[in-house]
Order: C-alpha cells, then structure tokens, then sequence
C-alpha cells in the first residue's frame, strides 16, 4: 500500500497542526491545508478537505488536541478552561451529521476529559494527542482486520463493484471496503475493481481510482447509472461499500446511490457487502429511519468544477447519504469479524466480542 494513505493526516507537534492531504484537489493536485483551530477543522470537515467515517472520527480526534489547546489559551481559570473546551467540542461534534465516527471520536476525548478532573487544563492538549494518535493507529490495525476477514469472502478472478470511496483515504490508512479488496490481493487473489464515479462530488472517479491506480489494483471507471447494465453482463461478482452510520439493526447509511446499487446486486443475486468498524455502528438508533440524512448545498448538483450544468435558479436534491435495508446486505465485514443476518443478534455478540478484547 503507497505511503500517501498513511500520511494523509497528520499532527505537527512542533507547530500544533493538524494537516491533512486535500482531498477537494485530487487527482490533478496533492496538496496539504494545515488546520490550527477548531474553526478550521469544521471547515475542513463540512467542505470534505477530509471525508469518510473513519477519517472524519480520526480528524475530529485531532482537532479535539486543537480544541484544548485553544481552551488554555483564551481563559485563565482552571474552570473556565474545561467549560471553554466543553463548548469547543460540543461544535465540533456537530460539524457534520450522519457519520457517527465524527460524535463517537468527540465522545471519547469527553470521556478521557472526565477521567482526569485533576489534570491541569493546560495538560490537557498533551493528553489528547497520546488519545488521538492512538485513535489514528487503532484505525489502521481496524481496517488491516476487516480486509482480512472481508478478504476471504471473495474469490480469485473476482471483479468488485465499489460505491464512492471507502479506501485509505477515507480512513486512517488501508481502507474498509478497499481494506477487503486489498485483504483479498494480500491472500493472493487476483482482483478487480469497478469504480462508480459517485456523483455529484465524483469520489469514486477522482479518490477510488487515484488510490487503487497508485497502488497497481486494476480498476475501472463506470457512470453510476452503468450499474445495472453492468451486472446484466455478468461483470460484477461483488459489491463492497463502506458506511458512515449502521443502525442496531443492520440498516446502514452510505454515499447517496449505495441503496440503488443494492437493490441491483439483490435482482441478479449479487452479494452485497458493508465494511465498517464497529465504532461505525450506532447502537443507540434501532434503524435506519432514524440516521440524520446530510443535504448539501445545491450547487454541488446543478455546478460540476466551477461550470454550470443546470439552467440558472434550478432547485436541485442533495442528499449526501441513503439508507440501505438491512434485508439487501449479505454480511457487515468488522474488525471482529463477518457478521451475518439476522443483524440485530450479530451485531450485538460483535460488540460485547469486542467489549472482552
């Protein structure tokens, strides 16, 4: 796996920056934007400088280390420091809302916050950079698990439809469903890659395709609405997807056209698989009616790369995410393991599994 995927966040100690590969310029451009404050990480976070769950959760680990930081820097009182850092969290949470890694990485800084109510706040910043490069590492150890769990599951000569981008650069490094393309290579398989283009933003052609020609998996570009035809011809043998939010259930947000494109795989009898950590799967809804759905602004639609593509005044749907049924999924590949229907069961014995470890 090339370095880049590794390296896409980064902390800076000298400097207490967060710098992260700008995904908005990809492929033609591979520059960094370096974040100083919370304001800059909702920034990066809401314009997609840096996108998917994992990522997003990774990112949001940092800017916490940010968040402190600016705390012991504007108040004076040991008090009014953690009150100040409890408010910067609190926006930072609400950066985005459908993927659950961005609370769930919040959550985890508020928990080690808790646990230490008699460190100085100004030591704060020193204690959530130890949590977040913890974070940045566990997630890659993650990924590597799920590709070699989701690796097994498929065959060699297989050709694998893929849904936006759920590789090393939505992550930590490796990827969750590239993770299962790059597990199933490191068994020695030989694999191949169909990438939706992923409209309206384009994150199938511009990172999924960048990311599995840098490291020499062959791939090919598709129209989202090839879908169909696609699989008609016999040139798919599996879709993986990743997730940004699973209900307790098994329903399971991803990029908007996952739910299209598991409605196909179930028609022609396709397996149709989600990878996710567990940190993905959000105990607390009990299905996917009830995941936050993001809408973007319109001219994500109605423009393509500074150019309009729609008369002026068009209105135009920008839902961010859909939700596919828990009833389309064949198996949720996690670190612990693949998880079969019924889904409620599964994924309750992988998170007391992972509760144990």
């Amino acid at each position: 796996m090339n370095d880049v995927f590794t390296k896409h966040i980064m902390f800076d100690k000298e400097h207490w920056a967060l710098c992260l590969l700008d995904q908005r310029k990809l492929p033609e451009l591979e520059e960094y934007l370096t974040v100083t404050s919370v304001e800059e990480a909702i920034y990066a976070i809401q314009q997609m400088v840096v996108r998917g769950a994992p990522a997003i959760g990774v990112s949001a680990g940092f800017a916490a280390v940010l968040a402190a930081r600016q705390a012991c820097q504007q108040t004076q009182s040991d008090a009014d420091r953690r009150e100040s850092l409890h408010s910067l969290l609190e926006r930072l949470a609400c950066a985005r809302p459908t993927a659950v890694n961005l609370t769930w990485a919040v959550q985890r800084m508020k928990t080690l916050l808790a646990a230490n109510p008699n460190t100085s706040a100004c030591h704060i910043p020193e204690l959530f950079l130890e949590e977040a490069l913890r974070m940045q590492a566990e997630d890659v150890r993650i990924c590597q698990s799920i590709g070699h769990h989701g690796g097994a599951l498929l065959h060699d000569g297989d050709c694998v439809l893929t849904h936006c981008n759920a590789g090393g650069l939505a992550t930590a490094g490796y990827g969750t469903a590239l993770g299962v393309i790059r597990g199933a290579i490191d068994q020695g398989k030989k694999i191949s890659v169909i990438a939706d283009e992923t409209r309206p933003l384009l994150q199938g052609a511009r990172l999924t395709c960048w990311e599995l020609a840098r490291d020499a998996i062959p791939v090919t570009l598709a129209c989202d609405n090839a879908c169909a035809s696609l699989m008609q011809k016999g040139l798919v043998q599996a879709v993986v997807v990743g997730a940004d939010r699973i209900a307790a259930n098994g329903d399971t947000a991803n990029k908007i056209g996952t739910f299209g494109c598991a409605l196909l795989a179930q028609h022609f009898a396709i397996p149709f698989y989600v990878a996710a950590p567990l940190s993905t799967i959000d105990l607390t809804l009990t299905n996917g009616s009830q995941i936050p759905i993001e809408e973007r602004p319109a001219e994500e639609v109605t423009r393509i790369f500074g150019k309009a593509a729609a008369p002026a005044g068009i209105a135009a749907y920008n839902y961010a995410f859909d939700v596919t049924s828990a009833s389309l999924i064949t198996a949720i590949i996690t670190e612990v393991g693949v998880l079969r229907p019924p889904f409620t069961s599964s994924i309750a014995w992988a998170h007391t599994v992972s509760a144990k470890v």
